[in-house]
């Protein structure tokens, strides 16, 4: 059985949730927790069990985690209106989220982080060295320069890093995580040509859908669908977290590469550039991208039958 802990800011990107649905439904995985991050008041933790009570999965314990972030935020927090009844907040106790954090690494957990890394950053200052041991992936970063045909993000684009930059700079320079950047991730996408598969798999898959449709509306992406040839042209949002999630969980759709990184803090934004002879991170410079998404797909719908 292998042991995936989640942390998260689910309910603003509704990738975190799609992220969710496919761990819940990959067969031989135990997900030991779930904690949530930038969640004032334990909204995303609210909405993380609303989730996890439609897939039948009560059993998964839930943590509202750190409120705020370490360096200031280059956003505001953002909880986009796209569940169809109120949400009851889940708060947490202080340190509730980085207990249930820890016991997840003592116990083989792999950690998967798709949000800013506070959480992270705050178990690795208060136990110094515990991260360190464990298996971490990080969806984020800007090394690797994307395929032709595909947007160029850069460092202005690379959310989970810039939100919370000194986190994400702690978690790179102590820990070893395999880093799951932009240029890989907008290779995966949730698409309209999904949608049929996910209502007809129960109501998570139906809450699924009516998201990335929600989500897609709102952010224009048929408009930046047509901007670049390499995006389908039923593109409802890019599958950011559940390729990291995938990494993680050890699916053998990517390519994992050692590249020296030099980190700089420059003008409020995390800086990543290849340097000879620094510190080299892994990082997962190719995917198969129709691959992941029939993974995916056969993934969530086992989480939504469940329900």
């Amino acid at each position: 059985m292998l042991r995936v802990h989640l942390d998260t800011d689910l309910g603003s990107d509704t990738d975190d949730l799609c992220a969710l649905a496919m761990l819940l439904g990959w067969p031989g995985v135990e997900v030991t927790g779930v904690t949530t991050n930038t969640d004032p008041g334990g909204l995303r933790a609210g909405m993380t069990a609303y989730a996890l009570r439609l897939a039948g999965r009560d059993d998964v314990p839930v943590r509202a985690g750190a409120e705020g972030t370490l360096s200031a935020p280059i956003v505001p927090f953002a909880f986009p209106d796209y569940w169809p009844e109120p949400v009851e907040r889940l708060p947490s106790g202080p340190g509730e989220a980085l207990e249930l954090l820890a016991a997840s690494v003592e116990a083989g957990a792999t950690v998967v982080a798709v949000g800013p890394y506070t959480n992270l950053a705050m178990l690795e200052t208060a136990r110094p060295g515990l991260l360190g041991r464990a298996d971490v992936v990080i969806m984020g970063g800007h090394l690797a320069p994307a395929r032709e045909g595909f947007p160029p993000w850069g460092p202005d684009e690379d959310f989970n890093l810039q939100q919370d930059h000194l986190a994400a700079r702690i978690v790179l320079e102590r820990c070893d995580p395999v880093v799951v950047p932009l240029a890989a991730t907008a290779q995966v996408a949730l698409r309209a040509a999904h949608v049929p598969r996910l209502l007809a798999s129960g109501r998570l898959g139906a809450l699924l859908a009516a998201q990335g449709e929600a989500h897609a509306l709102d952010q224009g992406i048929s408009q930046l669908a047509r901007s670049w040839p390499g995006l389908p042209d039923d593109l409802l949002n890019f599958q950011h977290d559940p390729l990291a999630c995938a990494v993680a969980l050890g699916w053998e759709g990517v390519t994992v590469e050692e590249i020296p990184t030099r980190l700089e803090v420059r003008d409020g934004r995390l800086l990543m550039t290849p340097q000879r002879g620094a510190r080299p991170l892994r990082v997962v410079t190719a995917v198969d991208g129709p691959a992941f998404e029939e993974a995916w797909c056969t993934a969530v719908e086992r989480a939504s039958a469940g329900g």
